[in-house]
């Protein structure tokens, strides 16, 4: 017997627990209790075919997603009542949610039709962490980023963050976006300063932070309880003036990688994407950058730099591959929590 709906609910209810916003584990596990196929929406969300979880269709973080969107966009004013900051019983956010399935039922289904666009803000950190690993290999220079699977762009902005290390903040002085993560293990990357020089990022479908509909959207799939995370990520929608490119990944980047750039470091990446690419994606992203980085120069060095579930447990593994006209240097960098809580360094 395949996943159930009750199933996929209960898996997101532990996610959110796991990753801090009790209200989502809360949400999650009244959905999988008490959501059943009498209203049109819960009937299709009973009626979906396929993985139906975080692995695969997402569908309890399509439901939230499309639940929160009508609190922000204060369309739903007895379903803010029930939201943080406001405390609300079980029985009363229920209440709010069954009249709201019914109330908002063309809005909730229409946003049932696309998957979730989330863009963690403070994933930018590994990428920072990993890019001054790259970086002390081949010397202080300009930088090209490439993001895979990229959402809305906002990482792409990272020489516009500060992130903090053992006490010491590195980036721009008063940068709009801090992170500050936990430090774990013996070791520490060595900042050095990062100059973009080119930035470009794909998706399959982007969206446009600049646009007040691709700004709501983003903000509906954050957790109504974190506000520190809701307040980072409009900072970062502030500062975001590049627009992803729509399309395969794997076609973008073999475009993005036929030209080198002398005496700057081009850095691919990803973090938390690359597990959503179909296989065949997924080879031709490999094969393009091993082409590439058979091209690459100690002038024009590759760096590929991933931050993606492996096989281990706690968090996503951090690695990176550098190729500078000899042969590939391959590290595993260490290991960082989903939203990078905490950072733990292992070079």
């Amino acid at each position: 017997m395949g996943e159930t709906i009750k199933d996929a609910f209960l898996q997101q209810a532990q996610s959110c627990a796991a990753l801090g916003s009790p209200f989502m584990d809360r949400l999650m596990t009244l959905c999988a209790d008490r959501l059943g196929p009498e209203t049109a929406v819960g009937a299709r969300c009973h009626a979906w075919q396929g993985v139906l979880g975080p692995s695969g269709q997402s569908v309890p973080l399509r439901l939230a997603g499309a639940l929160h969107g009508l609190v922000l966009s204060g369309e739903a004013p007895e379903l803010a009542a029930v939201y943080p900051p406001n405390a609300a019983s079980d029985a009363a956010i229920w209440q709010a949610v069954s009249e709201a399935l019914v109330r908002h039922e063309a809005t909730l289904q229409a946003w049932l039709e696309n998957p979730p666009q989330t863009n963690e803000v403070r994933r930018a950190a590994a990428v920072i962490a990993g890019l001054w690993w790259g970086l002390g290999q081949v010397g202080p220079r300009p930088v090209v980023l490439s993001e895979l699977g990229g959402s809305a762009g906002l990482n792409l902005q990272l020489d516009r963050f500060s992130v903090a290390m053992d006490g010491a903040v590195y980036g721009p002085a008063e940068a709009e976006v801090a992170l500050t993560p936990e430090w774990r293990g013996a070791g520490r990357p060595v900042p050095l300063p990062i100059r973009v020089q080119d930035r470009g990022g794909v998706d399959l479908m982007p969206l446009d932070p600049t646009s007040p509909e691709g700004a709501h959207r983003l903000l509906s799939y954050l957790w109504p309880d974190q506000p520190v995370r809701l307040a980072r990520t409009r900072a970062a929608i502030a500062l975001c003036e590049t627009r992803l490119d729509a399309g395969d990944a794997a076609g973008w980047l073999e475009q993005r990688l036929r030209g080198r750039v002398p005496g700057a470091l081009h850095m691919v990446y990803s973090t938390i994407a690359a597990q959503y690419f179909p296989p065949e994606t997924q080879a031709a992203v490999a094969g393009s950058l091993a082409e590439a980085g058979a091209r690459a120069t100690a002038d024009a060095p590759l760096l590929h730099f991933a931050m993606e579930p492996d096989e281990k447990t706690p968090g996503a593994g951090l690695t990176a591959t550098l190729w500078a006209g000899s042969a590939p240097i391959t590290a595993a960098l260490g290991r960082a929590h989903f939203h990078v809580d905490w950072i733990e360094w292992q070079v």
